[in-house]
């Protein structure tokens, strides 16, 4: 009966768009591998924003699990209402025994689906290990799901190895997904060629467009930013530092930031470049309103990435009117035919050097109120919210 009813629900939504009468709100849960919480702060956030997005137009119930070594109890879980959204989370004690590991994830995972009541649909975050928790709800709750995936691990230049077993299960999570809602067409492609038969469609990460705004710049020197985790076999951190030494040695003066930590793993190679004619300098990991400031005062945003599923702070420094030099990876791989974003070949730092180098003849003119506009219209809250909103009620009509 319950099943009928939600069917009957998404065909009156179906109507009601159409006629552009109203929207019917529905329960949905966000089942998450990652999100921020007291373990790992900021894991996740990009999820949290989905989530937040989801919340404008539907009732968001999220769940998460994760090891917390402090825990002395096997199970805790916090409840919260963070950002107007229930927030379920459980704190496991950190095991060794991968089977003790097992059964207290799949303990905890059922204490939590306790607390939630009914859902319609479930929005699966991360398809390895989670989606099991998905296929359960799918084959004995009958709950239809949708899944997000960002995990870098499925690219073409990963270190990551997925074993046999793994691979087995995650073809089977995506085979029984209604929708596999990758971050990017380059993420999409990738996962097609591992197997993971699927039908995909490209819903990118938010960002925030009332935050990331354009504003005037002070034309003195060139000031470059970089945002990232600033691991170098993931980012090419060395890459960068060495295109900023022949940088050097063309240049009477520049900036160049690296935010995200304190860069002490690269103190020894920098005074080995002895850069010259320059600031190099390393932040830790900064609020969202400081990255604005940022980005807003930077002449240009750089990612030299050797793999990336996405790559947010691209479109938050397009959305702030700073124009991006990008290595041919994620988001970047459908802008590339754009004014505002220069992409290169990974890995090729004379590439990278050449374009900054020329970067006021490449980037001539830009327009920083369209290229707010760009990101406005494709990866704002509104936008992200109605795509997943449409998926959600084709797959309940299924």
């Amino acid at each position: 009966m319950y099943k009928l009813y939600i069917k009957k629900k998404a065909l009156v939504y179906y109507i009601c768009v159409k006629l552009n009468l109203l929207s019917i709100k529905l329960n949905v849960l966000f089942l998450c591998g990652w999100y921020p919480s007291r373990v790992l702060k900021t894991n996740g956030d990009f999820i949290q924003r989905h989530a937040e997005a989801v919340s404008l137009n539907h009732n968001v119930i999220v769940l998460h699990i994760i090891s917390d070594e402090k825990n002395v109890t096997d199970i805790e879980i916090s409840t919260n209402v963070i950002n107007g959204i229930e927030t379920h989370i459980a704190y496991l004690k950190a095991v060794k025994n991968p089977l003790k590991k097992a059964y207290l994830f799949i303990k905890a995972f059922h204490l939590l689906i306790k607390k939630v009541g009914n859902f319609d649909v479930v929005h699966l975050n991360q398809l390895f290990p989670f989606g099991v928790f998905s296929l359960y709800l799918k084959w004995f709750q009958k709950k239809p799901y949708i899944i997000s995936e960002h995990f870098t691990g499925y690219l073409r230049n990963s270190e990551f190895k997925i074993n046999f077993f793994q691979k087995k299960i995650t073809k089977c999570i995506v085979k029984n997904a209604y929708a596999v809602c990758s971050v990017s067409d380059y993420l999409s492609i990738t996962m097609k060629e591992l197997g993971f038969k699927g039908n995909y469609k490209t819903v990118p990460n938010v960002v925030n467009t009332n935050l990331f705004i354009p504003a005037k710049k002070e034309v003195t020197f060139l000031k470059i930013v970089h945002i990232s985790s600033l691991k170098d076999d993931h980012k090419n951190i060395k890459g960068m530092l060495r295109v900023a030494k022949l940088l050097s040695e063309k240049l009477t003066y520049f900036e160049w930031k690296f935010i995200g930590n304190n860069g002490n793993e690269y103190n020894e190679y920098l005074n080995k470049l002895d850069i010259k004619n320059s600031k190099i300098s390393f932040l830790e990991h900064i609020s969202h309103s400081e990255i604005v400031s940022n980005l807003q005062e930077a002449s240009l945003c750089i990612s030299f990435s050797n793999y990336e599923t996405f790559g947010i702070v691209i479109t938050e420094a397009i959305a702030c009117g700073t124009p991006v030099i990008s290595t041919n990876t994620g988001i970047a791989t459908s802008l590339k035919n754009l004014d505002f974003c220069k992409v290169i070949p990974i890995k090729n730092e004379q590439l990278l050097l050449e374009s900054i180098l020329n970067y006021k003849t490449i980037f001539a003119n830009l327009d920083s109120y369209k290229m707010h506009l760009f990101v406005k219209h494709r990866f704002n809250k509104d936008v992200i919210a109605n795509e997943f909103s449409s998926l959600y009620y084709k797959s309940l009509k299924k």
